[in-house]
């Protein structure tokens, strides 16, 4: 398992502070959500944030675009220093030539799917993806409910991934992950787990860490993890 806390919960009166005590704490990914206030309702924060925190860390930066039209960004996130993108189906009508675009840039691409959409929207994009997200909540607010439908969903993703030959993609979760789920998580074929207040929340952050690894202990690494434990930050991400 691949944790991937989100910044959105963090303290953003300290975010260097805050990113240094994720590594010390062994924390290797970060997850960054970028909302435009058109296609969640809320806003967030975009690339000078990212490429601000760059020089604090080498955490693998995995930004979460929840806007419309992304492929207008894509330039600009990697130059801010991301290390995955991942693009939502709902809000591009070119999807695949904005994954396509991602993997050019010497990004890993990634699709996003809300909770009400079907599988069937990454099935013929599944062969340019490095990972697939499934949102286990709507998406604009942290804190909400995980929805338990999640679990077949990510069952048949993993079914569908296998199909189009991308067996090696990553699956992650994004919403509700705590410590009392990841085991039933894992089973059900999550690889990344995105976890907010349920992380941030608890400190210190080793423990709180230690307490999700714990609860995958036993649980099967596929090959396609097993790789993606090696995905690090390249500091010629930032320099086109």
């Amino acid at each position: 398992m691949i944790l991937s806390p989100s910044l959105l919960s963090a303290d953003f009166s300290r975010l260097a502070e805050e990113l240094a005590a994720l590594e010390a704490a062994g924390v290797t990914w970060l997850h960054l959500d970028v909302m435009d206030g058109a296609f969640v309702p809320n806003i967030t924060f975009g690339p000078p944030l990212i490429k601000a925190l760059r020089p604090h860390s080498g955490l693998f930066f995995d930004v979460h675009l929840m806007v419309e039209e992304p492929a207008r960004y894509l330039r600009d996130f990697k130059e801010a220093g991301a290390d995955l993108l991942v693009i939502h189906a709902e809000a591009d009508r070119h999807a695949q030539r904005t994954l396509t675009e991602i993997r050019k840039l010497g990004l890993k691409a990634g699709l996003a799917l809300n909770p009400g959409t079907d599988l069937s929207a990454a099935r013929w994009l599944a062969p340019d993806l490095d990972l697939l997200l499934l949102m286990s909540v709507n998406p604009g607010f942290s804190g909400q409910a995980f929805i338990p439908q999640t679990y077949e969903k990510i069952r048949a993703a993993r079914a569908l991934l296998a199909e189009a030959g991308v067996a090696g993609a990553l699956v992650q979760v994004d919403g509700g992950a705590c410590p009392e789920n990841v085991a039933a998580l894992l089973d059900a074929g999550a690889d990344v787990l995105v976890s907010g207040s349920a992380f941030f929340g608890h400190k210190p952050y080793d423990a709180r860490l230690a307490a999700f690894m714990k609860a995958a202990e036993g649980r099967a690494v596929r090959p396609g993890l097993r790789a993606a434990r090696v995905w690090r930050h390249a500091a010629s991400n930032a320099n086109p």
